[in-house]
């Protein structure tokens, strides 16, 4: 992100953000997005959390439908920070008295102080501008009047930028409300049932209502943010959610808020979204201290203006929160592709489990069909004994020696087979060592044991004929000396 420090320019350079940051005087990094005032001596930005006082909170549950009040910084009832009792000022809001006045001290301290009346002053006034530069120190502009403070966020300091926060996009309808607790994520979980119960007593123990946790995140700092709402069931068995705003205006009481308190929260914020009309309003006017150009081109620059809404940065407290959150959020993101890295390993492990089991159940697949087909063979020898070979059966058997005959060719399939089994034993054959280094399926062997059974069968029946033929020859022979002895006499 590119940062334009020092006084007023023409352009700015921004780049998007993760997150809802934007003022110093936020605590929260869960709100989505905040909005505080720039050029003020007080603290006057109003925060989403836990407490502006409301005039007159209504009684939870008790009216549905009644006016809301409207978000921070747009002259209506703001959320405020934890602990406060008063309503205060936006960015946008028109400047006060008070404020008028300090802006006058601060120019009067910057310009022409009349602390010692004489050239002592010039000094003065170029040191209350190098206090006013940096955003820090006590500007003396008379010697009856009390100092002014400077802060980062008045005028004439340099450190400022621009950023971009994400708009919130949970409707009020939803009934969201999020509570940071000073307690780790796993702690939260860990008595997450206890803590249902405990803000369902808070509520007022009403039947009608019950307590839902939407998530629970871990947040900097040794801090979790959890996000309830609340159910209301009616007699007549429908439910509804009850509205964000409504559930905030309760529990923003001050009674309310101390049992929170107690419980460990120290922020509390409503999800709820802005309208059109109040993001425009929020960026046709510059915040204080910002220069209206620097301002508009921002503007400008906003990669994604349906989801984000540039925010002022003012000193680097408020650039040093913004980069621990960033560096949290990239952890958070690191872990999770790790995370996702390993199930990734897994699912690769298993997928070489199931391919081995999956070849495995393919050869037992294979050997359970040929049993079934010798069941079959069987079954089907036995069914045809006594009968008389039909006329399909004797062309399939002439087909069957047909095949026979082929596979026993000595130039057709045998010598293939032959040579393929001395190319095998050739590449088997380590290191000059002509012993043979392979393995043969079950089935494959029993193929093969059944050919040679066959040729040895042949080659016995062969023998046979042959010894036969030559007895025969013998008594041939015999018969012709018997013959050409009796003609001789």
């Amino acid at each position: 992100m590119a940062f334009n420090f020092g006084g007023a320019k023409t352009t700015a350079s921004v780049a998007p953000l993760f997150g809802g940051f934007g003022t110093t005087t936020t605590s929260a990094p869960s709100t989505g997005f905040t909005f505080g005032g720039f050029g003020q001596t007080t603290t006057s930005a109003p925060t989403f959390g836990f407490g502006t006082a409301t005039t007159s909170a209504p009684a939870f549950g008790a009216a549905f439908g009644t006016q809301q009040p409207a978000l921070g910084g747009l002259g209506a009832t703001t959320f405020g920070g934890f602990g406060a009792q008063q309503q205060k000022p936006g960015i946008f809001a028109q400047p006060t008295s008070t404020q008028n006045n300090v802006l006058l001290n601060t120019a009067t301290a910057l310009s022409m102080p009349t602390v010692f009346n004489d050239e002592r002053d010039a000094v003065l006034a170029r040191w209350n501008q190098l206090q006013a530069f940096w955003g820090t120190g006590k500007g003396y502009f008379n010697g009856t009047a009390p100092p002014v403070e400077f802060t980062s966020e008045n005028h004439f300091c340099r450190f400022k930028a621009v950023g971009y926060s994400c708009i919130p996009s949970a409707r009020d309808e939803d009934g969201l409300v999020a509570l940071d607790f000073n307690k780790k994520d796993q702690d939260v979980r860990n008595a997450q049932q206890q803590l249902v119960e405990t803000l369902h007593k808070i509520l007022g123990s009403k039947p009608t209502h019950s307590v839902n946790v939407e998530s629970v995140r871990p947040l900097p700092g040794d801090k979790s943010e959890v996000i309830i709402y609340i159910i209301e069931r009616n007699p007549n068995g429908t439910s509804r959610r009850i509205a964000a705003s409504e559930l905030f205006n309760f529990l923003n009481q001050n009674h309310v808020k101390t049992q929170l308190t107690q419980l460990g929260v120290v922020n509390m914020v409503a999800k709820t979204t802005l309208t059109a009309a109040q993001i425009k309003q929020l960026t046709d006017t510059p915040p204080a201290g910002i220069d209206p150009l620097i301002w508009e081109q921002a503007k400008k620059d906003n990669p994604d203006p349906q989801r984000l809404i540039p925010v002022p940065m003012i000193g680097f407290g408020e650039l040093h929160r913004r980069l621990k959150l960033q560096e949290y959020q990239t952890k958070q993101h690191q872990g999770r592709l790790d995370a996702i890295a390993g199930n990734i390993t897994g699912i690769q492990g298993n997928m070489s489990t199931m391919q081995s089991k999956i070849q495995q159940y393919r050869r037992k697949l294979q050997e359970l069909s040929h049993r079934s087909l010798e069941v079959l063979i069987r079954q089907e020898a036995y069914r045809k004994s006594g009968y008389a070979i039909q006329a399909d059966e004797e062309q399939l058997r002439v087909q069957l020696e047909a095949i026979q005959v082929e596979l026993n060719a000595p130039m057709q399939f045998k010598g293939r087979l032959n040579e393929l089994m001395s190319q095998i034993r050739m590449q088997q054959m380590p290191s000059g060592r002509a012993e043979e280094r392979y393995s043969m399926e079950a089935t494959m062997q029993e193929e093969l044991r059944q050919h040679l059974k066959q040729q040895q069968e042949g080659l016995t029946h062969l023998i046979g004929i042959i010894k036969d033929d030559m007895e025969d020859l013998k008594v041939i022979e015999q018969g012709l000396s018997e013959v050409t002895q009796h003609h001789r006499r």
